[in-house]
């Protein structure tokens, strides 16, 4: 059994955001929902939690909280300019400062306590106080870029997280593996010049957002050759993450030598998330963790670091998080999947597979993967 630091707090679920339905402004012909909202609400990770409290998986792992990342902290990705607008803006009832992305009062300080709760989970790791860490962070992170917060993410967490442990000496290479399934768009732009951190991005094509994770996107100067995207079409399931995994990613990561694996941790490829069409299971997101656990464990410590980015089905969401905490932990405190028969039924016949299969071929031999 492995420590497993799990970095939470209750304040992260009373992010409030403005007048929508689903991802569309209330306004003209779309009218409000009568639960109201974005598909990014608190349920999903609260459920998550709940579950795990249930289970008895909560009592196998390190549960801490942390302080709200400071502005020194926050400055090391986001201008002094952004900042500013967003803690006046938090400060006089909120607002919305770029796309999809609403807060309300204390909007800023509970975004930088989600913020926070990553930057002290990688150091947690870092520095030997745990063998791995999740960061259960809401609002996510992995589309603010440093200056335009979209995507339901107010600040780059993970982005502000390894600046920090870079800052301090922590550790000097590292690798941001991005499962969720829209493209992490602000950590690619954030590290695009830096030959340090290898940024992989495996997500649905031209789902979020609809003009960035194109393949041929490999980084800027230094960092030229230390950005990856796998755009896969819609409705590849879990054979086709699992072979992306084992032929491109694993080569990837160890070609890189990293000094600890993170991991943007959304599970919206699932096959029931209102906000994707793929076929992944919870089974996916744990056979998923359980090779990068493996590789983790052969070339740097087990150190792996993953904080939750999207995930949008309130049912399912929960069953993934908690396979992916039994895969991180090892506790042997297991939450059986109900609808693993009927996802299992609905994964993509032999001739799609075959056809997912031809475009990780194409893929490889782009990234000249070995």
């Amino acid at each position: 059994m492995r420590k497993t630091g799990f970095f939470w707090d209750e304040k992260c679920f009373w992010h409030s955001g403005g007048n929508y339905a689903g991802t569309l402004p209330v306004g003209g012909l779309v009218q409000p929902l009568a639960a109201g909202g974005l598909p990014e609400s608190p349920e999903t990770k609260r459920r998550l939690k709940n579950l795990m409290d249930v289970t008895g998986l909560s009592g196998a792992l390190d549960l801490r909280t942390a302080a709200v990342a400071d502005i020194e902290t926050l400055a090391r990705v986001h201008p002094a300019s952004f900042l500013s607008d967003f803690k006046a803006a938090s400060d006089t009832g909120g607002g919305e400062l770029g796309l999809r992305t609403p807060f309300g009062q204390g909007g800023f300080e509970i975004a930088a306590l989600s913020a926070g709760l990553s930057v002290a989970a990688l150091e947690a790791v870092l520095r030997g106080e745990v063998d791995n860490a999740y960061a259960l962070s809401r609002p996510p992170g992995h589309h603010c870029l440093p200056d335009f917060p979209n995507g339901f993410c107010l600040l780059a967490n993970l982005g502000i997280a390894i600046r920090n442990a870079q800052a301090k000496g922590l550790a000097k290479r590292f690798v941001v593996l991005d499962w969720d399934v829209h493209h992490g768009n602000g950590t690619e732009a954030i590290f695009l010049d830096d030959p340090d951190v290898l940024t992989i991005s495996i997500h649905q094509e031209r789902n979020y957002p609809l003009d960035t994770g194109d393949a041929d996107v490999r980084g800027e100067g230094k960092g030229q050759g230390a950005n990856m995207n796998l755009p896969l079409p819609p409705g590849a399931g879990h054979a086709t993450y699992l072979e992306a995994m084992e032929r491109i990613i694993l080569p990837a990561i160890r070609a890189h030598e990293p000094e600890v694996i993170v991991v943007a941790n959304g599970y919206d490829a699932a096959v029931i998330d209102p906000l994707s069409c793929m076929l992944a299971t919870a089974d996916t997101f744990r056979q998923m963790t359980r090779i990068v656990m493996a590789l983790a464990d052969d070339i740097c410590d087990g150190r792996v670091m993953m904080a939750h980015e999207g995930g949008y089905s309130e049912v399912y969401v929960p069953f993934c998080g908690h396979a992916v905490l039994e895969e991180m932990s090892g506790a042997g405190i297991h939450a059986a999947d109900p609808l693993a028969e009927a996802f299992a039924i609905r994964q993509p016949n032999a001739k799609a597979e075959a056809f997912f299969s031809d475009q990780l071929s194409d893929l490889s031999d782009f990234f000249n993967v070995k």
